[in-house]
């Protein structure tokens, strides 16, 4: 005869959380939320208002309302603004351009994005942006998992100006994203 199996009745937050801890994302039926989880709605010019490098960024949503899954904010770039090469080792990335011209370096392509384009910045990957033209640009950007937000805070901190690039680049580098 075969082994019988053993239930243990538990509190169904317990379970969840277990199964969380192993990366099980959800057991819940279709079309029933986490309870700890909140719908939220962040209206065009709400959301954390940050100055980072110069430019505005605003948290839309973090891993704070997320259960850390994904943050997304909304950056609005000043020409000429940009990132250099850099890779992420924790998180993707999603651009989405609103409004203006981005060139993306993702990889070895280059490419220039307009209002309504979209582009994918896998971890890993080394990848850049530049404001081209005269227009100020405006991009949604998404990133799985969050916990980039809390170096976007560390950034913040740091006096207005240039930047201290070693002091930019130590801070970035807390958070496994290296300038290459």
């Amino acid at each position: 005869m075969g082994a019988a199996a053993v239930f243990t009745a538990v509190p169904t937050g317990t379970v969840l959380a277990a199964l969380k801890n192993q990366g099980v994302r959800s057991l819940l039926p279709a079309g029933q939320s986490d309870p700890r989880t909140l719908p939220k709605v962040v209206r065009k010019e709400e959301g954390k208002a940050l100055v980072i490098l110069g430019n505005k960024q605003w948290h839309k949503i973090t891993g704070a309302d997320t259960e850390n899954q994904f943050f997304e904010w909304f950056d609005r770039l000043s020409p000429g603004s940009m990132i250099p090469p850099h890779i992420h080792s924790r998180e993707d990335e999603i651009f989405r351009v609103k409004k203006g011209e981005v060139e993306f370096m993702i990889g070895d392509r280059i490419t220039t994005l307009q209002a309504g384009d979209v582009a994918f910045a896998p971890k890993n990957i080394a990848h850049s942006w530049k404001v081209v033209g005269q227009e100020e640009a405006e991009m949604t950007v998404s990133v799985f998992p969050a916990g980039m937000e809390h170096m976007f805070h560390e950034l913040h901190q740091l006096p207005p100006g240039p930047p201290d690039l070693e002091r930019v680049s130590a801070i970035c580098e807390t958070y496994g994203i290296q300038f290459v």
